[in-house]
């Protein structure tokens, strides 16, 4: 819209152009001093004196960018989310209405064409008026308005006083004259206008017109008639007194002297005026939302994203600043996240494990949580990350901002132990000790006494003696009759406690722990690498979070290479600037072959008991912990690896005989409550991504479901020392798996 010349340039008279500065210097300090200071003389020493303050004042307005909204979009740029101190869209003067450029000249400042920045005029009505009488006049010209704003707006982005209205000393009134004066040599005036428009506030946090238009009227400020605009001009003065929703009657007066003043510089006509005074006022606001809060989805995906910038020097020196750049930095995050899993994830969560609040025989509550986040192999970057609950802070069933998928120091709480999902990881170590999956453990043994010395080289000595309570640590087993020689793979794949204790004690404890440390697995409430002095970690008896295990299992899902999760791809702002974001991160952590030969127990117990009917090959592990309150499938196609977790996460509660999502659960095993979670996530968003076959072994095998030797093959035995009681005073720990 081009826009008309205005009006007041041909009709209004003058005092005189203000077009040298230093000549007026001494007129405006008297003038501003006697303005601000009604009671004082304004004789010449004043005039002098207010020469030399000037004369002494910056004269180049040093802008600071306006503080905008940042935004969190997906992979592909939708937004997801908002941050903003100041609800700002910055617009150009041709997307904002002539109705609307007329209304705010026309009652902040008649001779805004005319004037070089600072009106005479003005001041001399304002000084004469507040010297004689009770009442209190401004005479702040638009672009004094501006220069005021652009301050004030720099102030906060660096932390400095704030010279609003009411805190203004005469240097501080002076230097924003003399900068008006400088700004109108450097800036047209429809650069000013448009500016103004893009900076001052209407309501409370929102600033600048478009999003004025945008809350008030649901419209653009292109589109903003007569009434509206004279509505939002007339708000600048008192942005909370004014507000149509808070004051209607207040707003309706103010709204129509800004109409009168329209009328009076014939920008509208009297039939429009008439009409004007009419129109109704709105009635409902359009809030947008700041925060993860204001996302349709991937609120705890969004929370997680949010603590990345938090914790990221990249973005500031500390969390002050970095909040800040959030809040007003105008960044454009691109996230990894991919909106159709993610609304997928979401809806099977809260479908198949919907929030449910258990009472135990005991009268203790728990409450029941259910998560999916899935990584990509090969580049760690999160796709989805859901849970059943409602991102919330406010008090209401089902919400809560604790993000199940993560760590403590990223929102989550203390994890979920990992029961079974854990042995994969001694398994590869047993591989690459030099050990087959073939090969047979004694998995008779499930007594092992006190103070018994697994090999731990680095521990003192080169053991680690168990310390347990009473007579020892007995391990027992879900199925019967299990408490006999078998195969590793056969072991693994019925999930035999037994069998995973044999194989870890033939072995070293700290090259188990190695592995867990290079598939990047922790404890997920302290941060700290699993400690090998107490062996029951191998069943899973550590709390670790779901992002966490389905990182460590895109591992073997990518042929060992291991990728730090990610959900920053790249980050810019309305400058232009690129800020530095977490690369992908992959490095080689286990031999391929390695990697492939567990691999076929892992596409075995998928397979068999939680993919049936998916036309690719899956791989995974389910997993129970100690008290039937936590349940897992961790798997994986090529393309993609997800964590389904369902479980109570407020007490230890065991989900035996409680009903989730309309079925009660007597048995309780990741196979039956999470698995199936899982399986119905992934068959619906799988084949967006690669579902080629996972890397073949070309080793001996033989099949994990089936007791006996390999194919062609006698059974090998692998023969251990069993285990020798070792007697050690220091307090004991907990072993249960």
């Amino acid at each position: 819209m081009a826009n008309r010349k205005s009006p007041f340039f041909d009709t209004a008279t003058t005092l005189g152009k203000i077009v040298a500065f230093l000549g007026v210097s001494a007129l405006c300090g008297v003038l501003a001093a006697g303005l601000l200071l009604p009671m004082a003389a304004v004789g010449g020493a004043t005039a002098t004196a207010g020469g030399d303050m000037l004369d002494q004042l910056p004269a180049e307005l040093k802008e600071e960018p306006l503080s905008v909204p940042s935004r969190v979009l997906d992979q592909d740029g939708k937004i997801l989310a908002t941050f903003y101190a100041e609800n700002r869209v910055p617009v150009t003067l041709d997307e904002i209405s002539q109705n609307m450029q007329d209304a705010i000249i026309s009652i902040e400042d008649e001779r805004f064409y005319e004037h070089s920045g600072v009106d005479a005029r003005g001041l001399t009505r304002a000084l004469v008026n507040n010297a004689t009488s009770d009442s209190t006049q401004g005479a702040s010209t638009i672009t004094q308005q501006y220069v005021n704003n652009v301050l004030i707006n720099a102030q906060y982005l660096n932390n400095e006083r704030t010279t609003i209205s009411g805190t203004k000393s005469v240097a501080d009134k002076l230097r924003e004259m003399k900068l008006s004066v400088a700004v109108e040599k450097e800036m047209t005036k429809d650069e000013i206008l448009e500016g103004y428009l893009n900076i001052v506030l209407f309501s409370g946090r929102v600033y600048g017109v478009e999003a004025a238009s945008r809350y008030f009227f649901n419209k653009t400020a292109a589109d903003l008639n007569i009434p509206e605009s004279a509505l939002l001009a007339g708000m600048v003065q008192s942005p909370n007194g004014y507000n149509p929703v808070n004051n209607p009657e207040g707003a309706t007066d103010r709204r129509n002297t800004v109409l009168a003043a329209m009328l009076g510089n014939e920008v509208i006509t009297q039939q429009e005026f008439d009409e004007a005074v009419e129109a109704p006022l709105p009635q409902e606001v359009n809030p947008l939302e700041s925060g993860c809060i204001s996302a349709d989805y991937g609120n705890y995906f969004c929370d997680y994203v949010q603590r990345t910038v938090q914790t990221s020097e990249a973005f500031g020196p500390d969390l002050e600043s970095r909040q800040r750049l959030l809040d007003r930095g105008g960044l454009q995050i691109t996230t990894t996240l991919d909106s159709t899993l993610q609304q997928e994830a979401e809806r099977e969560a809260q479908e198949n494990a919907p929030y449910t609040v258990f009472e135990s025989d005991s009268g203790t509550e728990g409450e029941l949580g259910a998560s999916l986040v899935t990584v990509e192999p090969g580049t760690g970057n999160v796709k989805a990350m859901a849970q059943n609950t409602n991102y919330d802070v406010r008090e209401g069933e089902g919400n809560t901002t604790l993000n199940f998928n993560v760590d403590k120091p990223m929102g989550g709480g203390n994890g979920f132990q990992a029961g079974s999902t854990m042995k994969p990881f001694t398994f590869l170590s047993w591989i690459e000790a030099g050990n087959s999956m073939t090969d047979t453990l004694d998995a008779r043994i499930n007594e092992y006494p006190t103070y018994t010395q697994f090999q731990g080289s680095c521990a003192q000595g080169g053991t680690i003696p168990l310390r347990v309570e009473g007579d020892g640590w007995t391990v027992r087993n879900a199925i019967a009759d299990m408490n006999k020689p078998m195969r590793a793979d056969y072991g693994l794949y019925w999930s035999i406690n037994t069998a995973t204790v044999a194989a870890a004690y033939a072995q070293d404890l700290c090259a188990i722990t190695d592995v867990l440390d290079s598939v990047g697995i922790q404890n997920a409430g302290t941060g700290e690498e699993i400690n090998p002095l107490n062996p029951s970690f191998v069943l899973g008896s550590e709390e670790v979070s779901p992002l966490m295990m389905a990182a460590a299992y895109a591992t073997l899902a990518d042929d060992g290479n291991y990728c730090e999760p990610r959900v920053i791809s790249e980050v810019t702002d309305t400058r232009g600037n690129s800020y530095q974001v977490p690369p992908v991160n992959c490095q080689k952590v286990a031999d391929t072959q390695q990697v492939a030969e567990l691999n076929n127990t892992l596409k075995a117990i998928a397979s068999e008991r939680i993919a049936q009917d998916m036309p690719f090959q899956v791989a995974g592990k389910t997993g129970t912990n100690n008290w039937s309150s936590s349940t897992w499938f961790i798997g994986s196609t090529t393309g993609l690896t997800t964590a389904s977790w369902v479980g109570n996460f407020r007490n230890q509660i065991s989900l035996e005989g409680q009903q989730i999502g309309g079925v009660t659960y007597d048995d309780v095993w990741g196979s039956i409550i999470a698995g199936p979670m899982w399986a119905n996530y992934m068959s619906s968003v799988a084949g967006n991504y690669a579902t080629d076959e996972f890397t073949e072994y070309d080793g001996p095998d033989s099949d994990p479901r089936t007791e006996g030797g390999r194919e062609g093959g006698e059974t090998i035995t692998v023969n251990r020392p069993g285990p020798q009681p070792y007697y050690d005073p220091d307090t004991v720990v907990s072993t249960e798996d």
